[in-house]
């Protein structure tokens, strides 16, 4: 097969376009002939070698690696003890996050549990099915069910999503792959939604069901909001602590990026909860969700598509920023 594979950390040009094996089909798994390939922030990071994480955090890998998480595809071979798939079946999902396993994401062929797959929404193409996964996986996790039980790597508690009906949320970096589809669950769920994002956004934002909008480039938006419930900020990292004073009392602050959040005591003061979690795999998850994006519920924007071939300039757009939605690598 064709694959994406790359032999150092560094930056695009690493990502080299080769020949690699078929990965086998253990126990437990599918192998799924790729049709399209979500990227995500993860990608890079582990690209350039987690430069972002503490080193302690650094996962440590074997070269060559193969990059990617988010797939949609066909059935192509399905282990004995693999139920619920059959060849032929087309189906997406995020494949073994947070872990860094040997068969990833970006190639013709991807051998995943089946745990971490759903049968793909029909009527919403592979590119779109692909663009979802993580993003909107971590929005869910996040606002409405966290899914699993295993321990949290960023806090000492568990991370308790809140009721959102009749609540007002804001959505920081609203465009953006988590952002767009956290403005349409936490519409879904009942919230009056505030996003931010620059003003070429604004229209698009408002289709997806945003009540109200912050050019943040004109106007800071912790200036701009006040009394709020929520703010889930999908940017995160230490200027999450900007939003504190925007919250109510019994509010909450959500940063999808938590490292270098230093905000914990003026939290405490102000009766804020600050939480966080990681998103992990789930194929039950995502069977619920493919039902929201087949209603056409929730829906996926995509940025941009390139080949699987063109990964490197895929990674490229992605380091320009201001993407709207998703990228997406098209398998051929």
């Amino acid at each position: 097969m064709k694959a994406i594979r790359q032999y150092e950390f560094g930056g695009p040009d690493v990502l080299r376009y080769e020949d690699a094996p078929i990965p086998d089909v253990k126990a437990g798994e599918v192998l799924v002939r790729v049709h399209a390939v979500g990227i995500n922030p993860p990608d890079w990071y582990l690209r350039d070698g987690y430069k972002a994480l503490p080193p302690e955090w650094r996962p440590n890998v074997s070269f060559p690696l193969i990059l990617g998480t988010d797939i949609s595809g066909v059935v192509a071979a399905v282990a004995p003890d693999a139920g619920g798939f059959s060849v032929g079946g087309e189906v997406f999902g995020m494949v073994r996050f947070p872990s860094v396993g040997d068969s990833r994401a970006y190639a013709e062929y991807v051998a995943a549990p089946a745990s971490d797959l759903a049968r793909k929404p029909a009527g919403v193409d592979h590119a779109r099915a692909a663009a979802a996964p993580m993003s909107l996986l971590t929005a869910w996790q996040f606002l409405v069910e966290l899914g699993h039980d295993y321990p949290n790597p960023l806090q000492s508690e568990p991370h308790r999503p809140v009721a959102l009906d009749g609540k007002i949320v804001l959505v920081n970096g609203a465009a953006g792959g988590v952002g767009h589809f956290a403005v349409q669950v936490a519409k879904l769920k009942g919230a009056r939604v505030i996003a931010v994002a620059s003003t070429t956004h604004e229209a698009f934002l408002r289709d997806l069901g945003a009540d109200q909008f912050i050019d943040y480039k004109k106007t800071p938006p912790e200036d701009a909001a006040h009394d709020l419930d929520l703010v889930v900020d999908t940017l995160g990292g230490p200027a999450a602590g900007r939003f504190l004073r925007t919250l109510k009392r019994g509010g909450a602050l959500f940063p999808v990026f938590p490292l270098g959040f230093s905000g914990a005591e003026e939290a405490e003061k102000l009766g804020v909860t600050v939480s966080a979690t990681q998103v992990r795999s789930s194929g039950a998850q995502l069977a619920e969700l493919a039902r929201l994006l087949e209603a056409g519920k929730i829906r996926v924007a995509i940025d941009s598509t390139f080949p699987l071939a063109d990964a490197r300039m895929a990674h490229e757009r992605a380091a320009k920023g201001h993407v709207r939605g998703k990228i997406v690598l098209v398998v051929q």
